[in-house]
């Protein structure tokens, strides 16, 4: 009963320290580490996330970073900047997966002179069911106003804050009447959300539309140093603990893999010379 008791004060004590814990996590086994998001759905594992930037042409990781925030939504102008910086180039094109889609981040990049391509997310079901989704709508910047399907105008009734992003709401008097409303929306009015910023991300959808092979350029790019860094790592991967300890863990792994590939590049002799210039 002794133990047990014991046991339910650290318990308790626990509990305590998750509630106050900002992220609602707490690591036993190293304090900064966190939960991650993996591929299968509803899992995860306590571990680091480890950004990287490899140009395209010889697969050299020109910024890297290490974080211990579960999503790669607020990676993207940060770690974008630092490529631009490392690489000296007055602009740059940064490729990233749906993982990094962020209105924010990508304004921040156009801010940035960065030419942000990252496909956005999918996150309507109206297709699926049958119904147009936002797609299907057509902005008339002139007018600031939608032409829907049925060639009907949906004009800007409000605007409103929603998670920090301002939107302006859109929907037609016409809708009630409408003979194609069995295919558009299941209430009385099909309301259109446009963010006041969205110019940028219609934009960048037009660059997205036009590089078709951008999402296989990625993956041919930044997936290989990925590979081979986990394959130098092993299946444990870090072998510190701490935030710090990790930075300094793959910053090494980070300089072996340039080394490494600049060697099988330029070869030996070259890449001592330019060392030395």
């Amino acid at each position: 009963m002794a133990t047990v008791k014991a046991q339910m004060s650290k318990l308790r004590e626990l509990r305590q320290q998750l509630d106050e814990a900002a992220d609602r996590q707490i690591s036993l086994t190293d304090p900064d580490a966190r939960s991650m998001a993996t591929s299968g759905r509803g899992t995860g594992i306590v571990g680091y996330n480890v950004q990287t930037a490899v140009d395209l042409k010889h697969h050299l990781i020109v910024a890297h970073e290490v974080t211990n925030v579960g999503h790669d939504r607020t990676q993207l102008a940060g770690m974008a900047s630092k490529a631009k910086e490392a690489i000296g180039q007055e602009s740059i094109t940064a490729l990233a997966d749906r993982g990094y889609f962020r209105s924010e981040e990508i304004l921040q990049c156009e801010k940035l002179d960065i030419v942000a391509l990252v496909p956005k997310p999918q996150t309507s079901n109206n297709r699926a069911a049958g119904l147009f989704d936002k797609r299907d709508f057509v902005y008339i910047e002139a007018n600031d106003q939608f032409r829907c399907p049925a060639g009907e105008r949906a004009i800007r009734r409000f605007t409103r804050v929603e998670a920090g992003l301002t939107l302006h709401r859109y929907w037609s008097s016409a809708c009630p009447r409408c003979p194609m409303k069995a295919k558009c929306t299941t209430g009385e009015y099909r309301r259109i959300s446009r963010w006041e910023h969205e110019a940028v991300l219609d934009r960048m959808q037009t660059r997205l539309d036009q590089r078709i092979d951008s999402a296989r350029e990625r993956r041919q790019t930044v997936e290989h140093p990925f590979a081979t860094l986990k394959a130098w790592m092993g299946a444990t991967h870090f072998l510190t603990k701490t935030l710090p300890k990790v930075r300094t863990e793959i910053s090494s792994h980070v300089l072996a893999y340039n080394l490494k590939r600049m060697l099988r590049l330029f070869g030996t002799a070259s890449l001592i010379q330019a060392m030395r210039a």
